[in-house]
């Protein structure tokens, strides 16, 4: 592998990755990156457990989808194993499925199904938060070379820290829009019914707790109708 042109390709990519407009962007753009910057790299996806669950956030090439559902279904697999930290690992490479996987006997069986001759993996992380686990596929054995686990451990470093970005500025725009929404609806109650603005912030509160909604979700009720936030 040529590091220095390979360097020179996570420079451009922290730079695509930081300019996408969402966190699923950010997402896609990450698996998409994978399979077009690492050799031998057919497909990649990034899988997440979320309550014993497996997610798929972001797949570039089919056999993502049916390889994630497949560890999901067993309850076992290298992504899925990978995003729980289970061991904590954060980094895994499977040479050539068709020889003997112990730890994943009944996904490896599966899997050579599927048309996966190869997998590496590496965890998606920053020091407060795991995003789950960044997956490259190859439909031939013997793909990912020994050199790939610093390769995607550098993408995956790279790929995080835009991750990370993309989520803080998500969650403040959402801030944004939610203090927006909440704002009008007050002030459509406080000029139909004369309430003070704490008065009318206490009827948007005591219907969201009363009927277990988004305090969020009854002020853009009142703003989309314009009637009383009542359920």
């Amino acid at each position: 592998m040529d590091w220095r042109e390979y360097a020179e390709q996570m420079a451009l990519l922290a730079r695509d990755l930081l300019a996408q407009g969402s966190v699923q962007a950010t997402l896609d753009e990450i698996a998409a990156s994978a399979v077009k910057l690492v050799d031998g790299c057919d497909a990649a996806g990034i899988l997440a457990v979320r309550k014993g669950r497996a997610v798929t956030l972001a797949s570039c090439g089919d056999i993502v989808q049916d390889s994630d559902r497949l560890q999901g279904e067993l309850g076992e697999g290298p992504c899925y194993d990978l995003a729980r930290r289970k061991d904590g690992e954060r980094v895994y490479r499977i040479a050539d499925m068709a020889q003997p996987q112990p730890t994943w006997e009944r996904f490896a069986a599966q899997a050579r199904k599927l048309g996966i001759g190869s997998m590496t993996g590496v965890l998606l992380y920053t020091d407060s938060e795991d995003f789950g686990a960044l997956n490259l596929y190859a439909c031939r054995p013997g793909a990912f070379s020994k050199d790939i686990e610093t390769a995607g451990w550098l993408l995956a470093s790279h790929a995080a820290v835009a991750l990370a970005d993309a989520r803080t500025i998500d969650q403040l725009q959402h801030a944004m829009e939610t203090r927006a929404a909440i704002g009008e609806a007050m002030g459509i109650l406080m000029e139909r019914h004369q309430l003070s603005g704490d008065d009318a912030f206490s009827v948007l509160r005591r219907v969201s707790q009363e009927h277990n909604i988004k305090l969020r979700d009854v002020a853009q009720k009142v703003r989309a109708e314009r009637t009383d936030p009542a359920v």
